[in-house]
C-alpha cells in the first residue's frame, strides 16, 4: 500500500497533542469500480497508519461507519444519519475511547430550521448537517469541542449560509474551551466566502496555514478516485480550530493500493495543542 505518513510523524507525541482528522470516506457502493468491499482495508489500514486521537468521517452510511468502527476497535463513535435515525449519510465522531469521554453531543442540519431532522431549504436536495461534541480528555483533563460537518456540492449560497450558520452556533457557545471543526467543505480554502466567513472574517484559525510544519503540500484533496498526480492546491478538507490551542503540524495523506485510492478524499490530518505548550 502506498501510504504517504509524513515523516515527523516518526517523533514522540507530547502528551497534551491531539492527532485531529477529517475523512470523507465516499458512501457505500457494493459494486465495482471503487467498491466500499474493495476499499474498506485500504481506509481502516490508513486510519491505523496515522493513528488520530479524534477523527469525523464524512458519507458513510450507518452500515458502512459500522464496519469501519468493528475494524477500529480502539474507537467508539457518535452520529445520526442526515435524513434521521440511521438514514442517509453520517457526519460520523470516532475519539479513543480509553482517552476521552463525551460529556454531550447533538446534531442540526444546515437550513432555515437547523433542529428540523432532515430539513433544506437552501436549494440544495441533500441533507447537509453537523455533528458535535464536547469531550474530555482523561489524560489532561481538558476539555475541547468537536465538530463535523459536510457543506454542499452543488449549490454556493448553501455553502456561504451554512458557514455563517455554524459560525453563529459556534459564537453561541460563549465558551472559551477550544472548539475544533473539521469537514468535507467542498470550497477552496482561501478561495471562498465560506472559508472568509469562517476563517478570514471568523473565529476560526486554519490548522493548514498556521503549522510549523506541512506535507503534502500542492496537493488537492479530492482525487475523485483518478489516478496521476493530484496537484494544484485545491483543499476542499479543512481541519479549523478556534481557542488557546495551536498547530504544530498538518499534513495531507496519500492512501492507494495498486491504483485503488481507498477514497475519492485524501484524509487531511493536524496535530493540535495548547497554545504555549512545550
Amino acid at each position: 500500500m502506498m501510504l504517504a505518513l509524513p515523516r515527523f510523524m516518526d517523533a514522540a507525541n507530547p502528551s497534551d497533542e491531539l492527532c485531529v482528522l477529517t475523512y470523507n470516506l465516499r458512501y457505500a457502493s457494493p459494486s465495482g469500480p471503487n467498491a466500499w468491499p474493495d476499499r474498506r482495508p485500504l481506509v481502516s489500514e490508513c486510519i491505523r497508519g496515522i493513528d488520530p486521537d479524534v477523527f469525523g468521517t464524512q458519507e458513510g452510511l450507518y452500515h458502512q461507519v459500522k464496519e469501519l468502527a468493528s475494524d477500529l476497535p480502539a474507537y467508539d463513535w457518535i452520529g445520526l444519519g442526515r435524513d434521521g435515525g440511521s438514514k442517509g449519510e453520517f457526519m460520523a465522531v470516532f475519539y479513543r475511547k480509553d482517552r476521552f469521554e463525551p460529556l454531550e453531543y447533538d446534531h442540526f442540519w444546515l437550513s432555515d430550521t437547523p433542529d428540523v431532522v432532515a430539513s433544506t431549504t437552501w436549494g440544495n436536495s441533500n441533507r447537509r448537517m453537523v455533528t458535535w461534541v464536547r469531550f474530555l480528555d482523561r489524560e489532561t483533563q481538558r476539555q475541547f469541542h468537536f465538530w463535523n460537518t459536510h457543506f454542499d456540492h452543488q449549490i454556493q449560497e448553501a455553502r456561504e449560509k451554512s458557514a455563517t450558520l455554524i459560525r453563529r452556533r459556534v459564537e453561541a457557545l460563549e465558551t472559551e474551551l477550544p472548539v475544533l471543526l473539521v469537514g468535507d467543505f467542498n470550497a477552496r480554502a482561501g478561495d471562498n466566502q465560506a472559508y472568509t466567513t469562517l476563517v478570514d472574517d471568523g473565529p476560526f484559525t486554519d490548522s493548514w496555514t498556521a503549522a510549523e510544519a506541512r506535507e503534502g503540500e500542492g496537493l488537492n484533496t479530492f482525487n475523485g478516485f483518478r489516478s496521476g498526480a493530484h496537484t494544484g492546491g485545491s483543499r476542499i478538507d479543512w481541519v479549523l480550530f478556534k481557542g488557546a490551542v495551536k498547530a504544530t503540524r498538518a499534513a495531507i495523506v496519500v492512501c492507494e493500493r495498486d491504483g485503488q485510492h481507498a477514497s475519492d478524499h485524501f484524509p487531511v490530518v493536524a496535530w493540535i495543542r495548547p497554545d504555549g505548550g512545550e
